[in-house]
């Protein structure tokens, strides 16, 4: 994972370097015949900032046809081509960087970064002494050498150059385990201890050590040494929470799970132990467990309880809520979250996700609202104010929101065509029908396999009182392959209804109710198609189970007290 964020940083930097520097003397003066090249180069750069990366990728092969001795061009691509997900590629245009310009110490290094990403480790060893050689105090390239030592087995000399790295950054308790276990590997195990005794003199309450040293002394056959001696320190140190989570830790590989649960209760109790550590630690148990154990909640809400101010204790509040499929509490913690840390859009993402799934459009438009102060350029969050918006009757509005909303979508299909079918419902509902109509035409186009986008439109069609034949050819196509979706069965026998051709309507009514005998609207449609043909009494009874289902028809009571039929007005 280094590689890629070296890859983002040095972009910037190449971009520079190569301008500026490498490419200065060239820069002193261009004759007419690379202005080409040059204009091309600088456009595959635009591209790559837009984020157009299959068209900035085009642009610099172009280049490549042009020059093919430009080292900058090579870096460009490779960052382009793993961006692409073709690792395989970046690396080869990486490696004709570095063969073009070997004194770049940028290219050495993000080849020997990305060698070791693809397990060359032989090849990126030898980049990384060079890059050693070059600068002999730098951290990351002597920890990076020291780990592809330990990758092609010279573990004496991947010691070595822990040992150097330990010279720059001093004694970290990471590094002396990792000293520890080359040593135990080469079979010097006094070596490896004297590594951790070290360590501890600097960190005597560090969990990690405690945690190394007690799994080595199990596994030579010392447990109880391991063991008495980490209950005899959290005895003295009845506050030392890494102690309580280290002695934790061994009860639970024991399988002594009730006294692991209480020293992690005490050690989540202990100020010592940081909100970071005891986050990690539930995420850690929520993802590895399909079923949490209820004790574990109650850390939860310790951890809730200890930072009442903080987000990260009520998102994960939220997170287990979720788990435990308590979706109320979930969506009350995730708010709670927000009130704390409004620049985080998981969380915010997650709340309006919840908000649409349970109908809650009053929320979803204000939330939604608020959450497009923050981040005004993402495409989802237009959708989801457009949606709240249309189901609020705000057509107007929903069309300014879907409509700036479409424009920033990139790449993604499926949403931009729920954004047009958003505009048709927005347009539709404000009795612009031919606007209804374009927009829920482009949509179709856009994702041509969305039955619940044909299935809207066709609706609305027939609520509309237009083009019903157009509806019923789509509705027909729907049932080819849905035949038994209640919803879509309804939708044909409203169009059915909407033509006056009651006695066909009422079949697919009827058919659509043994689907789904508690939906509302198909509940209140089989009524209507009762009445239409003649049948009274049960178009009443099925009325009156409509408004016990909670109709937002507001004609419906009028139709129960008349035993008439008027048209719904939602």
């Amino acid at each position: 994972m280094r590689f890629y964020s070296y890859l983002t940083i040095f972009l910037v930097l190449f971009l520079v370097s190569c301008a500026s520097t490498k490419k200065s003397k060239e820069a002193l003066g261009f004759s007419a015949a690379e202005y080409p090249y040059i204009e091309k180069f600088h456009e595959g750069v635009r591209l790559k900032t837009r984020g157009q990366i299959k068209e900035a990728i085009a642009m610099f092969e172009q280049c490549l046809l042009i020059k093919q001795t430009d080292d900058a061009v090579y870096y460009a691509l490779s960052e382009l081509s793993l961006m692409n997900g073709n690792q395989a590629k970046s690396a080869e245009y990486i490696l004709q960087a570095a063969k073009l310009d070997p004194n770049n110490i940028w290219y050495t290094q993000e080849l020997a970064y990305m060698q070791f990403e693809q397990g060359n480790f032989t090849e990126s060893a030898k980049n990384f002494q060079k890059l050693v050689k070059n600068e002999p105090r730098n951290v990351e390239w002597l920890y990076g050498y020291a780990e592809c030592l330990v990758k092609t087995g010279k573990t004496s000399e991947a010691i070595k150059m822990f040992d150097k790295t330990e010279d720059q950054i001093g004694i970290q308790p990471e590094l002396s385990i990792q000293k520890f276990k080359l040593y135990i590997e080469i079979k010097q195990a006094e070596k490896g201890i004297q590594e951790l005794e070290k360590a501890r003199k600097l960190y005597p309450e560090d969990a990690q050590l405690l945690a190394t040293l007690v799994d080595y002394y199990f596994q030579t056959n010392q447990a109880e040494k391991a063991l008495s001696f980490l209950e005899e320190l959290v005895k003295a140190t009845p506050d030392n929470g890494r102690a309580h989570l280290a002695l934790a830790d061994i009860y639970r590989q024991q399988g002594k799970q009730e006294l692991a649960y209480v020293e992690l209760k005490k050690a989540f109790q202990c100020e010592d132990v940081d909100i970071d550590t005891k986050m990690k630690i539930l995420i850690n148990i929520h993802e590895a467990t399909y079923k949490i154990d209820p004790e574990i909640f109650e850390l939860v809400e310790i951890l809730v309880s200890q930072y009442p101010e903080e987000a990260k204790a009520y998102s994960i509040r939220g997170d287990y809520m979720l788990r435990a499929e308590k979706e109320d509490e979930a969506l009350k913690s995730y708010k709670e979250a927000l009130k704390f840390d409004k620049s985080q859009y998981p969380i915010w993402n997650q709340v309006m996700i919840m908000e649409y799934q349970k109908s809650k459009f009053e929320d979803l438009y204000e939330d939604s609202k608020v959450c497009l102060e923050y981040f005004p350029t993402i495409a989802s969050v237009y959708l989801l104010n457009g949606i709240s918006a249309v189901q609020l009757k705000k057509y107007e509005e929903a069309i300014s929101t879907l409509e700036t909303g479409k424009d920033l979508v990139v790449n993604d299909k499926e949403m931009e065509s729920e954004i047009y079918s958003q505009l048709g419902e927005a347009y539709f509902g404000s009795k612009n029908y031919n606007a209804g109509k374009v927009n829920y035409e482009k949509a179709m186009v856009l994702d041509p396999k969305s039955m619940l986008i044909k299935n809207n439109y066709a609706y609305r069609l027939a609520l509309a009182k237009i083009d019903l034949p157009l509806a019923l050819t789509i509705a027909n196509e729907i049932l080819k392959e849905n035949s038994d979706v209640s919803h879509f069965i309804d939708t044909k026998g409203f169009v059915l209804f909407q033509s006056e051709k009651y006695p066909e309507s009422l079949l697919f009514f009827e058919k659509a109710y043994k689907i789904k005998p508690s939906d509302k609207i198909i509940v209140e449609h089989l009524g209507d198609g009762y009445l239409k043909t003649g049948n009274k009494e049960k178009a009443v009874e099925f009325w009156l189970k409509a408004k016990e289902l909670g109709s937002t028809n507001k004609n419906l009571d009028k139709k129960i007290e008349r035993k008439e039929y008027y048209e719904p007005l939602y």
